[in-house]
């Protein structure tokens, strides 16, 4: 089965003020989506192929539930800016099936209706490298319902990500479950001191960069 990437998230400050200025630069945000029972709350930007969201904890209790503990979101969160990687990587197949990219445990959150579940990677402990994760019902932004439609374009003019590249000081030793998910070739990854994500777009045939850094460990390039 083949896969595509459907997210990225960013561990940020509570409120995610990180996102103005992502508007600033050009960007039009998107509708937030809370976790309820999982205590995270977050602000989106979408693109007709993928979204990028910069998430929170709103609810210490919630995310440090017996329920929610196995995902280590509440310690991924509290050491994004010292040792933990700051990052989830969430990828979707391309057709229907049952196919998970990596080893994986089935995460039932309180938001999700009980007969769907999230493909979480069991590297979950492992929070030197991403959060894996697969959905199974997901799609391209531009192929949502007209009832969950969202903004898709924006004025500097980025359409499709086309390059997510992780920038990470454990890069050259990758897990079994992320070197899984390198192999579908949607992510990439190479050696650095500090965690950084670029993204990529519309094939960066603009030769244009922006670096969000240091409020955010982000680079645009299209």
């Amino acid at each position: 089965m083949a896969f595509e990437f459907d997210h990225l998230f960013i561990c940020t400050d509570i409120g995610a003020c990180e996102a103005d200025r992502l508007v600033s630069f050009g960007l039009v945000e998107g509708t937030s989506n809370p976790h309820p029972g999982q205590g995270t709350a977050n602000r989106r930007f979408f693109f007709h192929n993928a979204m990028l969201e910069l998430l929170w904890i709103h609810d210490t209790d919630e995310a440090k539930s017996e329920l929610i503990r196995p995902t280590r979101l509440w310690e991924r969160w509290t050491n994004r800016k010292n040792s933990a990687c700051p990052f989830g990587v969430c990828l979707r197949p391309t057709s229907s099936g049952d196919t998970i990219a990596f080893s994986s445990w089935a995460y039932r959150p309180p938001y999700l209706p009980e007969v769907l579940s999230i493909a979480v990677g069991t590297n979950s402990n492992v929070l030197t490298e991403p959060m894996l994760f697969q959905i199974p019902f997901g799609k391209r932004p531009d192929q949502y319902p007209a009832d969950k439609t969202q903004p898709l374009e924006h004025p500097v003019g980025l359409c499709e990500m086309t390059r997510i590249e992780l920038i990470s000081p454990t890069a050259d030793n990758p897990s079994p479950e992320f070197q899984a998910v390198i192999d579908t070739n949607q992510v990439r990854v190479r050696l650095g001191v500090e965690y950084c994500v670029e993204l990529g777009f519309d094939g960066e045939v603009q030769g244009h960069q922006t670096d969000f850094r240091p409020e955010l460990p982000l680079i645009i390039s299209w």
